[in-house]
């Protein structure tokens, strides 16, 4: 099969025409892949940079995280799915037996293995899945449209850990894919309003487009805004920190009102420093971070806001492309582009 593959601790990856097709156990199933979508993960690892080198992966792999597509094959085990029946995969492959699987955690496993990251992965003509990760999608709905379900699925997660947003104003850093999947749920929960911080023109248009003040964290004068807009309650009322770029930590902490809740989930190749006497002791921030969705709890939110049309994801697909145009698919990332999606078959 034809597969990406990380092969060297370097940048770069290798389009493989024949690699092996991955074999299955009795408790998984072979899918053939119908979509995937490139990530800033995806990225980080063709980089080779510090955040990818974080999570260990052990080389060689098949990259790809994001997807969705048509079983193929199950195992002697399998109950729960059969040949012939579309799913999308979540990509924190957890072992179900630790204290968080058994709490009701599984995205934290302790045990956790990433697809494309610390397994194989997507990126290719077909991938293995154990049955329990794999995630049934109506017949109607598109394969390209399944495979957002993975990182549209950590926003649901980050409005989940921000709770109410009934009336609130709502700071977001970085309108990329997560960033826009943020703004139409901050609105379809409550949020009164919502400003993106985005460097990118390309991205600050669609963050208009879902009804953000998207403005160039580069020019943007957030005190000020805060003193004509958000006064009344002395700053934002919560705070999506998205981007992982130097400095937006500080930044939203400082722009969001006492007694705030940010939450993190963009990941920063550096250790940040904070000032907890200023911004946790005294002004009593609530931070919090999003790794990964909460299995299955989120995934059932964004089908049903999906099908009910109270969140588009298909107006955030910008391009796509074959599996030999990889490459060409992380330089997108960094230009007029907001989801890639890679058709391997």
């Amino acid at each position: 099969m034809r597969a990406i593959v990380k092969t060297k601790p370097s940048a770069g990856v290798e389009f493989v025409e024949h690699y092996p097709e991955p074999e299955i156990d009795v408790d998984q199933v072979l899918v053939e892949v119908g979509a995937t979508s490139i990530c800033g993960t995806d990225a980080h690892l063709y980089a080779w940079d510090a955040s990818a080198q974080a999570f260990d992966p052990q080389l060689p792999f098949v990259m790809g995280h994001e997807c969705a597509g048509t079983v193929v094959r199950i195992g002697a085990n399998v109950r729960s799915l059969a040949v012939g029946d579309r799913v999308a995969a979540e990509s924190h492959i957890f072992c179900g037996a630790c204290y968080m699987c058994r709490i009701g955690n599984a995205h934290n496993c302790y045990n956790l293995k990433l697809l494309g990251v610390t397994r194989p992965g997507a990126f290719a003509n077909y991938v293995a899945l154990p049955a329990s990760v794999c995630f049934p999608l109506p017949p109607t709905l598109p394969f390209d449209i399944g495979a957002l379900f993975e990182p549209s699925g950590n926003a649901v997660h980050a409005v989940q850990r921000a709770g109410n947003l009934d009336g609130c104003s709502v700071l977001i850093t970085g309108a990329g894919p997560i960033g826009l999947v943020l703004i139409q749920l901050a609105f379809a929960m409550g949020a009164s309003s919502v400003v993106a911080l985005e460097p990118n023109p390309f991205r600050r248009g669609l963050a208009a487009k879902y009804g953000a003040r998207a403005l160039d964290p580069a020019k943007a004068d957030l005190d000020a805004i805060v003193r004509a807009d958000y006064a009344r309650h002395g700053g934002f009322d919560v705070g999506f920190e998205v981007s992982a770029a130097p400095g937006t930590h500080e930044q939203i902490l400082r722009a969001v009102r006492r007694e705030a809740i940010v939450v993190c989930i963009g990941l920063p190749n550096r250790a940040i420093s904070l000032d907890i006497s200023e911004f946790i002791a005294k002004k009593m921030i609530v931070l919090k971070g999003v790794f990964g969705r909460r299995i299955w709890e989120t995934w059932e939110i964004l089908l049903a806001l999906v099908e009910a049309k109270r969140l588009d994801l298909a107006g955030m697909i910008t391009h796509h492309l074959s599996i030999r145009e990889f490459e060409h698919g992380i330089a997108l990332l960094k230009s007029d582009s907001a989801k890639v999606i890679i058709s391997p078959n």
